[in-house]
């Protein structure tokens, strides 16, 4: 594990266990809409182009947004319900991407975050921390820092739409 991933499970960890259920889905909501924004700012007809090659369109990312989103919140639903944890997937396992527009893409993760968001607002805040998710880089997080590592995820690819947006409207 590197230094800033040592960091970041140091503050997924903290901060899990700090603050309650409610802030931690607030937290997620707040990131969705910065990369709501990100989303919106890339011209709808090149949302399928790749700012460069060998980079992701607004497409791309926003398709492994959705498909992380679901892994991980399937994780979560797991936990809570004291299931086992699911298998964990390697990039080559992902589903294809299919072409969805950032509004199509928005409602899709707003779905499937409604309804892990309901779910971990009923939960016992104490429940089930004992049993991991499995995370590539961080390792082993229970269901509360697995869904503040949704934020981070959130964050850093509104970041890479932003750089998207940026080139695609700066470019012709």
């Amino acid at each position: 594990m590197t230094d800033e991933q040592k960091r970041i499970r140091g503050y997924l960890e903290a901060q899990g266990a700090k603050l309650p259920p409610p802030a931690i889905v607030e937290k997620v909501r707040e990131a969705m809409g910065r990369l709501r924004t990100a989303a919106a700012a890339v011209p709808p007809a090149r949302f399928a182009e790749a700012p460069a090659s060998g980079e992701w369109s607004a497409n791309e990312v926003m398709a492994h947004v959705v498909d992380a989103g679901r892994h991980f919140g399937e994780g979560i639903l797991r936990a809570l319900d004291g299931l086992p944890p699911g298998e964990r997937r390697h990039a080559d396992e992902r589903p294809a991407v299919g072409h969805h527009t950032a509004s199509e893409w928005l409602a899709t993760l707003d779905h499937d975050r409604e309804a892990l968001f309901e779910r971990a607002l009923r939960a016992d805040p104490a429940a089930r921390l004992e049993q991991s998710i499995s995370h590539g880089f961080f390792g082993m997080l229970n269901w509360r820092e697995t869904l503040l590592f949704i934020r981070i995820h959130d964050l850093d690819h509104a970041g890479q739409l932003e750089k998207i947006a940026t080139a695609l409207n700066t470019r012709p």
